[in-house]
């Protein structure tokens, strides 16, 4: 018994130490689903990158009867990697609604699809914001902004080099070489605001039945297909959405490339350095922010209060780190903002920052008193959200606070005793004159 109880802890160990904390929000726990297992080695380049990175990797087949994302209400892994598009159903206890509960709990997604996308693929896709064209048949082409190819004739192999313009969710690094892709095309709900177009189709490109006549104008056109899409939900879980499973393979990330009526040929493409930068955003490797140490005291003081006056002097800071990987930097921006608030906020002010991570200002407390909140809201596109609120109320001066003579009333004290007087002199002659 006392060995078997040594095994299990010696086993456990290594999974609690890898596994999502707020302190070490990297996932590290990734369920890999897919179709065949010959993916793992066509797609090896790509799983060796999030390895490298520390990731731990479990591949199963989509319909694995055994697989499982919880037991005893504990989720297992940190998140999931779907690259099975043609599976109908999967395996175990997973479902549509199990994957969305696991994004709802916070745990990260990337789905990728290509043209034999199934209806549970879709389904998926579409829960969180994303609607791939309809008719099963359709991929994307285009006939100006295609990847010349001694073996493509139909123009089905694009080369986009139209990236969403936001280096904390692609990098600092600029992607030089176009990226390859091939699949299918898929547009936006205008009613999410929460998806974002990482990697767009060109003005050109459609989405139609590349074996097929056209007959009728495609409902997909232009720049309002998107081939890679990124959501981030209002719990921070992060979400990638591409409609080809190919572009993560071997092939396309060791293929050279040449856009159509560019003069400039690529010896490799951008499909490495793009899905990388990406997936480091998607697992919380860039973009993830914290705030600790929020205070706020009496100026002069240091002490945080349970109560404050009217008028008071104040002082409110709290410190922001960004995760980089492997340590929390100091986050630096000049758009954080706090709010004193009552059913409105009475005052809005910008918080200066020392480069250090720390943010700080100071302001009169309003002429109102009642129970206030500090308030931060901080959206930024690529980081995640913060929301800080902290309560305080707010009294009026006492009975025995206020100014015995205040200058402001000096005419009505003058007022008062001038009437007196007056008074008092026509009193008298009123009474003693003849």
């Amino acid at each position: 018994m006392a060995k078997l109880i040594i095994f299990l802890f010696l086993t456990l160990i290594p999974i609690l130490c890898n596994s999502f904390t707020p302190d070490k929000p990297s996932d590290r726990r990734i369920l890999v689903l897919l179709d065949d297992f010959a993916i793992k080695s066509s797609h090896s380049l790509y799983f060796k990158s999030l390895q490298s990175r520390g990731f731990d990797l479990d591949f199963k087949l989509a319909d694995d009867p055994k697989i499982a994302l919880q037991r005893y209400g504990q989720y297992l892994y940190d998140a999931l990697v779907l690259f099975s598009p043609t599976i109908e159903r999967f395996g175990g206890s997973i479902d549509a609604a199990a994957i969305l509960a696991f994004v709802d709990s916070g745990h990260d997604l990337i789905v990728a699809a290509d043209s034999n996308a199934s209806d549970l693929i879709r389904e998926i896709a579409t829960e969180c914001g994303v609607d791939f064209d309809e008719d099963y048949g359709a991929v994307v082409v285009d006939h100006a902004g295609y990847a010349v190819s001694a073996t493509e004739g139909d123009h089905t192999l694009i080369a986009s080099d139209d990236f969403i313009k936001s280096d904390v969710i692609l990098g600092s690094k600029k992607i030089e070489a176009p990226v390859l892709f091939q699949g299918i095309a898929h547009s936006l709900n205008p009613s999410n605001s929460l998806v974002l177009k990482v990697l767009s189709a060109s003005p050109t490109a459609f989405s139609a039945n590349p074996k097929s006549k056209l007959t009728s104008p495609p409902s997909l056109l232009g720049s309002s297909i998107s081939l890679v899409s990124v959501i981030q939900a209002r719990n921070n879980a992060r979400i990638l959405i591409s409609g080809s499973l190919s572009m993560f393979s071997n092939r396309f990330f060791n293929s050279g490339v040449q856009k159509a009526g560019s003069p400039t040929k690529h010896d490799k493409s951008g499909n490495e350095q793009f899905l990388t930068e990406v997936s480091k955003w998607v697992f919380h490797e860039r973009g993830h922010l914290k705030a600790v140490n929020v205070q706020h005291h009496k100026v002069g003081e240091t002490n945080e209060p349970s109560i404050y006056r009217i008028n008071d002097d104040l002082e409110y800071s709290v410190e922001i780190y960004e995760w980089s990987g492997t340590t929390w930097e100091p986050y630096v921006a000049d758009d954080v903002q706090v709010q004193f608030y009552m059913m409105s906020p009475y005052v809005l002010k910008t918080l200066s920052n020392d480069n250090k991570g720390r943010y700080f200002t100071s302001f009169k407390v309003p002429d109102v008193y009642g129970v206030f909140q500090f308030k931060v809201e901080y959206d930024r596109l690529g980081y995640t959200s913060l929301s800080l609120a902290k309560q305080i109320p707010v009294r009026p001066f006492k009975h025995n606070e206020y100014e015995r003579f205040i200058p402001a009333a000096y005419p009505y004290y003058g007022a008062a005793f001038s009437m007196m007087a007056g008074f008092f002199v026509f009193s008298a002659v009123h009474l003693y004159n003849k």
